[in-house]
């Protein structure tokens, strides 16, 4: 996040190219950086690791 010296309002930068995010494609700067995100999900290139429970200890209820 940024601020504008012009008039003090914070901007977001775009996640991806890291130019300023237009209002039309926040949280993007633009259409293509908006695909190359989809596209990043539909390829599941964006992935949360897995935590597995160690075996033996009882589940909450």
């Amino acid at each position: 996040m940024t601020t504008d010296a012009t008039n003090g309002e914070k901007t977001l930068a775009c996640s991806i190219c890291g130019k300023p995010a237009l209002p039309k494609y926040k949280p993007f700067c633009s259409a293509r950086c908006a695909d190359v995100d989809l596209h990043r999900w539909l390829n599941e290139s964006y992935r949360a690791p897995a935590v597995e429970d160690p075996e033996g200890l009882p589940e909450d209820d």
